[in-house]
């Protein structure tokens, strides 16, 4: 029994830190992601076959300590560092860097699914909606005076004029230019942010699911979803300022990453030693004889 639970505690091992190598190996691809939060796996020991439980003491006999035997190792957890990464300037105005706390809101016009995600890498579609690359459109406020919760979508020039240009300043105002020198806000960018991100789904596309479960500061009751009065505006209630021209990169640390490869790697090669010695020692048991 003793050597069958050597083998399973190296199983155990060589199961568990391979899921440890595949999170460190997806941290190091994704060196060069906008916006990307590099995760971090936690390991915990298995149960344990209890051979002799612990009793406390009486009046004539002292307490007896417990006897166990682990069973190997699993996988705890796998966290996620939320951390700021850095701001990279690219020159182009609808690229949106987040510099603080918060996450753009973006939803798919096709089914309605909401999104959070800190890739502001974004555009103007053909239709004039603020656009991720999948062509979700960013959530804010919109309409005449900023009265109503929407996506974010250019507004009719005036008569006889053209729009010439659009910017957006750190409070998300987008603010329009048009051929006769007036400028009309008829959008703003907004902001979320949740009480607890790790609750959180990483979706791809540098996007997040799971806004309900982790929270939303800021949203209107049962849902996820802005309220009007700019509570989510840029630069308030704790939300960090828009950096209009910039993106967010990935907070992966390559020194850190290529040290918990390492680590988990030795950890890796013990675990198929304990098997190899483990088969060894059966072997010699295998092939004892009596005289």
């Amino acid at each position: 029994m003793s050597l069958i639970g050597t083998l399973g505690s190296g199983v155990s091992a060589l199961r568990t830190f391979m899921k440890g190598l595949e999170v460190i190996g997806n941290n190091i691809a994704n060196v060069n992601t906008n916006g990307y939060k590099s995760s971090s796996a936690s390991y915990s020991d298995s149960f344990s076959n209890i051979l002799q439980r612990s009793s406390p003491s009486s009046a004539t006999v002292g307490n007896s300590q417990a006897l166990a035997v682990g069973t190997g190792v699993r996988l705890a957890g796998i966290s996620s560092n939320y951390s700021q990464g850095s701001l990279q300037s690219t020159g182009n105005g609808t690229d949106l860097g987040v510099s603080g706390d918060g996450y753009f809101h973006v939803k798919n016009p096709v089914d309605g699914t909401e999104y959070a995600t800190r890739d502001g890498s974004f555009r103007f579609d053909d239709l004039g909606f603020l656009v991720t690359s999948q062509g979700f459109r960013v959530q804010g406020l919109t309409g005449a005076g900023l009265g109503a919760v929407g996506d974010i979508v250019l507004g009719a020039p005036p008569a006889g004029t053209q729009l010439q240009s659009v910017t957006i300043d750190k409070g998300g105002n987008v603010v329009e230019f048009y051929s006769d020198g007036t400028s009309a806000t008829n959008n703003q960018v907004q902001l979320q942010r949740f009480t607890d991100q790790n609750a959180l789904v990483k979706e791809g596309n540098n996007l997040f699911s799971g806004l309900l479960a982790a929270g939303p500061v800021g949203a209107a009751a049962g849902s996820s979803a802005f309220q009007t009065g700019g509570v989510n505006a840029p630069g308030s209630n704790g939300l960090g300022a828009i950096q209009s021209g910039s993106v967010e990169l990935s907070n992966v640390d390559l020194t850190e990453q290529f040290s918990n490869l390492i680590t988990t790697q030795r950890s890796f090669q013990a675990g198929s030693r304990l098997i190899t010695v483990s088969d060894t020692v059966l072997e010699d048991i295998v092939n004892l004889k009596t005289r």
